[in-house]
């Protein structure tokens, strides 16, 4: 054995052959006080149980997260579930993971997936007799910078909403819970009492023999050999012991998902990242404490450290430039054989996390290592993981790429579990859905952005995050390389799509804050010229579908909560859930007789096209439909002058009596046809035009020029943003989503209830209408300082919890903040007071009537109203 700090003395490389990490039987009763299961345990040479020829469910791997899935399926009263293990239980990154686990998130509702996840391994033990090893002790995320303390105060503002016991803590208090501490450095701590761990194995058991009491059928070791489609959509599921005919299939398969993916033409964008840690014999101190201590994990430093029996687990985040990518097995497959096996540690790319840590945790200098472990853990481009039914084939499921498959694996397994049963997932979680990346994510994309997130898996997480390794993909518009100089991009579904534009003097460039930042001012005046002069937007990013054939009226009469746009005509609908929650939110033209033209936002594209597909599927109708979103570009222009500027361009009537509100017409603009649809667009006086790629800079330019006496410029999505809530707009994904249904958002004028197709919902907004709503959506004046609302904050009354807002900006016509927000009824009368939390402060906020600032259609027909009057 060798101690941590002889490693630094002498050089980690020369103290390897004493440190290298030992077989995986030896390093399971090692490492953790509750492993006491060995792999000999389950069978590896016969199933020894009768096999099935057909399921209603077969989930392909045996980690922790199939076999949640597999226990959660079957304890819900699903028959005939299956899951096929290669080799055995829990072989890949489950077995040797770290099993942390904790409440703390930073998004929305994957709060609820860690927190499903706690509460089940609570009670497993009790419920399956097979001991989970669960370690409850808290956790404590140290603070050491001003940065820090900001960003914890931005999670706390996000959590008081949720039900999970959360706190902001000195320094004082973070030393009580963690003595061994030097605490000199720490200015705070998030501190979240029912943290802690788990044994990975025996979890992965327990849950087992859960699937199994429940009745569903493991079978080990059962590869998966071949996967067909069948006509009906069915799957036949090929293994050496037979074939399995499937109504779905669930690709739980860890870092061999890619590989299962491939069967059936898909190229998953998951790739396997070396993650090493290191476990110390008895610390003498550590034994002497009368409780365990809670995991730390030490921001700047990029650590965690957690108690393991009477000594500690240690383990570092390398930095992107030292952290190694297994992007062989990504190239060329995983070794054959490869399960239990480790990587070689490499002690040389921790050591500056080890030297950081000995500094905060002193014991550490003296600390013997029993063990080094370095093993494969998966990753997607954005650390999280791939969850839900695929795009392109039906019946087909993900649940891969968990950076953090023990704390997700019971809520996913939930999660999913109740979305195959009913349809339609539990609650919005888009952030995870495989459809977000497409055939624009290449391996060289994959690989640098992988190695980006590992690297800042500590990061300060600020608002509007950036992240530009990767960057640009081939999506890039017509109009990318004009712009791309002169402008902050932002990351929209492999897209860039400018969020503010540059002019001489701006503080340019990415510079995130908590407060205000280098953005505020350009983007005041960007509005400004929306509001008085013109302005143009790349709005390529938008998903684009082409619906048309015999049976396109009747398919989108059952998708949709609206009725139908004439030819020419453009409407908004919404596709709802059979629960009655806002699944989508799409523009509808009908171009053409029975031809249909779908708008739906960047990050919706193939979540939105799956849901029509899968309806397409269970009906049998006869449609065609086209994905053109890169084949179409799109600028948007806006303003007072926008008529103006087109009608330089065409010979086109685009007074308001020869262009109407919601017509859609193919015009020629500067020689170049072009879609053009007038809408109010972020509540001003606008058209959304759709060209080909290859004709936007020539369309770009020309609007420019023809702009130029009517001071025309560019504007972003930040400048939108602020005009859309001075509008009233809703958003989806914030004002609606999955956690929504369109009454309480304020949708009613969409819903067309007395429409004589039945369409998904409908029956569900019945009911919920006939009950009456519980809370609404209320539009909030917030007076702030230097700081604005964004969404996800909470709302207090009287020191109580009464909501949360869904997004927020700076008005910059009415110079104070707005925010939408979710309210219980008896609080949503105009003039309500509450207090919206903004980082750690609460600050007075007042319902009011909404819109703001009315828009363009409503300030046209009011004032044709009163020149009727007063004639």
């Amino acid at each position: 054995m060798s101690n941590l700090l002889n490693l630094l003395r002498f050089g980690a490389r020369r103290d390897l052959s004493a440190c290298r990490a030992v077989s995986h039987l030896t390093l399971r009763t090692i490492t953790c006080s509750s492993r006491r299961h060995t792999a000999q345990s389950e069978p590896t040479s016969v199933l020894g149980k009768r096999w099935k020829d057909t399921a209603d469910t077969v989930i392909i791997g045996g980690g922790c997260v199939g076999v949640s899935l597999a226990y959660h399926l079957a304890k819900s009263g699903v028959k005939d579930v299956v899951l096929l293990e290669k080799t055995e239980l829990t072989a890949g990154s489950t077995w040797h993971a770290a099993g942390l686990t904790t409440y703390y998130h930073p998004g929305i509702n994957l709060k609820k997936v860690h927190y499903d996840s706690i509460k089940l391994y609570e009670k497993l033990e009790e419920e399956t007799g097979q001991a989970v090893g669960f370690h409850n002790p808290g956790s404590i995320r140290i603070a050491s910078t001003a940065a820090r303390v900001d960003e914890m105060k931005y999670q706390m503002t996000r959590t008081h909403w949720h039900v999970t016991e959360q706190y902001l803590i000195g320094p004082e208090k973070v030393h009580e819970l963690f003595p061994l501490l030097k605490i000199d450095q720490v200015l705070a701590g998030l501190y979240t009492p029912g943290d802690g761990h788990i044994d990975p194995y025996s979890l992965t058991m327990a849950l087992a023999a859960g699937a199994r009491m429940y009745g569903a059928m493991i079978y080990n070791p059962a590869p998966v050999t071949g996967l067909k489609s069948t006509p009906d959509g069915k799957w036949d599921v090929d293994t050496p012991h037979g074939t399995i005919r499937a109504n779905r299939i669930v690709n739980t398969a860890g870092f061999w998902a890619r590989e299962l993916g491939q069967m059936i033409g898909f190229d998953h964008p998951t790739i396997p990242v070396h993650h090493q840690y290191v476990v110390t014999a008895t610390v003498p101190e550590v034994k002497a404490l009368k409780k365990e201590l809670p995991v730390i994990r030490d921001l700047e430093a990029s650590y965690y450290l957690r108690q393991e029996r009477d000594g500690l687990l240690f383990g570092p985040y390398e930095k992107m430039e030292k952290m190694v990518l297994q992007d062989s097995w990504v190239r060329e497959g995983v070794p054959p054989g490869f399960g239990k096996e480790l990587f070689e540690s490499d002690l040389d790319r921790i050591m500056e996390h080890v030297e950081m840590a000995m500094e905060m945790v002193p014991v550490l200098k003296t600390a013997d290592i029993i063990n080094i472990v370095s093993g494969p853990i998966t990753y997607t481009p954005d650390l999280l993981p791939m969850v839900g039914p695929h795009q392109g084939v039906p019946n087909y499921w993900t649940a891969i790429g968990f950076g953090y498959g023990v704390i997700h694996a019971g809520g996913i397994g939930k999660f999913l579990s109740d979305w195959i049963r009913t349809g339609e997932p539990p609650y919005d979680l888009i952030e995870c859905d495989p459809n977000r990346y497409g055939k624009w994510v290449d391996i060289p994309f994959l690989c640098a952005k992988a190695r980006e997130s590992y690297g800042f898996n500590n990061v300060v997480g600020y608002p509007k995050e950036e992240r530009f390794e990767g960057r640009p993909t081939k999506r890039t518009s017509g109009v990318y390389d004009l712009l791309k100089d002169r402008c902050s991009m932002g990351f929209h579904a492999g897209w860039e799509q400018p969020h503010w534009f540059y002019k001489p003097g701006d503080d340019i460039g990415y510079k995130p804050s908590f407060r205000r930042t280098n953005w505020f001012g350009p983007v005041g005046r960007e509005c400004k010229l929306v509001m008085e002069k013109v302005g143009v937007v790349d709005l390529t990013p938008f998903g684009k579908f082409n619906v048309k054939g015999k049976d396109s009226h009747k398919l989108l009469d059952r998708l949709f909560a609206n009725t139908m746009p004439k030819v020419g005509l453009t409407n908004i609908s919404h596709m709802l859930t059979p629960s009655g929650k806002v699944f989508a939110e799409v523009t509808i033209t009908q171009v053409a007789p029975g031809e249909f033209m779908l708008i739906t936002g960047s990050g919706s594209e193939l979540h939105d096209l799956r849901w029509i597909e899968d309806e397409v599927a269970r009906g049998g109708y006869d449609v065609e439909i086209k994905n053109v979103t890169e084949d179409l570009g799109v600028l948007g222009i806006a303003g007072p002058y926008s008529r103006t500027v087109l009608q330089k361009l065409t010979n086109e009537d685009m007074s308001d009596a020869g262009y109407k509100f919601l017509h859609c017409k193919k015009i020629e603009l500067a020689g170049v046809s072009v879609q053009a649809i007038r809408i109010s667009y972020s509540g001003e006086l606008g058209w959304e035009m759709y060209v080909p790629q290859n004709n936007m800079a020539t369309l770009y330019q020309a609007i420019m020029d023809a702009g130029k006496e009517y001071g025309i410029d560019n504007f972003g999505t930040y400048a939108m943003n602020s005009l859309r809530l001075e509008k009233g707009f809703r958003g989806w994904g914030a004002e609606m989503n999955c956690d929504t249904n369109p009454l309480e958002a304020g949708l009613d004028y969409f819903i067309k209830l007395n429409k004589p197709a039945d369409f998904i919902g409908k029956e569900a907004l019945k009911e919920i209408k006939a009950k009456g709503l519980k809370r609404k959506l209320s539009y909030l004046s917030v007076d702030t300082d230097d700081i604005d609302p964004e969404g996800n904050e909470t709302l207090w009354l009287n020191d109580k919890v009464v909501g949360n807002t869904t997004s927020g900006a700076y008005s910059y016509s009415a110079q104070h903040s707005l925010a939408f927000a979710y309210l219980p009824l008896e609080l949503t009368s105009v003039g309500q007071k509450v207090e919206v939390e903004l980082q750690g402060r609460r600050y007075p906020a007042m319902v009011i009537q909404e819109p703001l600032i009315l828009t363009e259609p409503t300030r046209t027909r009011l004032q044709k109203k009163a020149k009727t009057k007063a004639a």
